[in-house]
């Protein structure tokens, strides 16, 4: 499992209306694999500042080529990316199974 971190540059801020129903159909299209997704926002103003995916891949590769298919990636929204292997041990109130 890993978690995706997606820092947005303020200046494109306009790709993010133009490209957001591509950007749900993408995510509909890959939901075996982004299992969850949604944007962050900045804490002082309140304005869209990036987005969160948790995604079920094998490897970093895979993660990556989901990233670089996401509409969102041509368009110059996405300032930073970070990827980071995530191991979930509680969930739904519960401990999850070791594994």
């Amino acid at each position: 499992m890993f978690v995706v971190f997606f820092e947005d540059e303020g200046a494109a801020a306009d790709q993010r209306d133009i490209h957001m129903q591509a950007h749900l159909t993408f995510l509909e299209r890959n939901a075996d694999r982004i299992q969850s997704a949604g944007p962050l926002g900045d804490p002082r103003s309140g304005l869209p500042a990036g987005g969160l995916w948790t995604v079920d891949c094998s490897n970093e590769a895979d993660v990556w080529d989901l990233v670089k298919s996401d509409p969102f990636w041509p368009t110059g929204l996405r300032k930073s990316v970070t990827v980071h292997r995530w191991k979930r041990v509680f969930a739904d109130g519960k401990r999850q199974a070791a594994g």
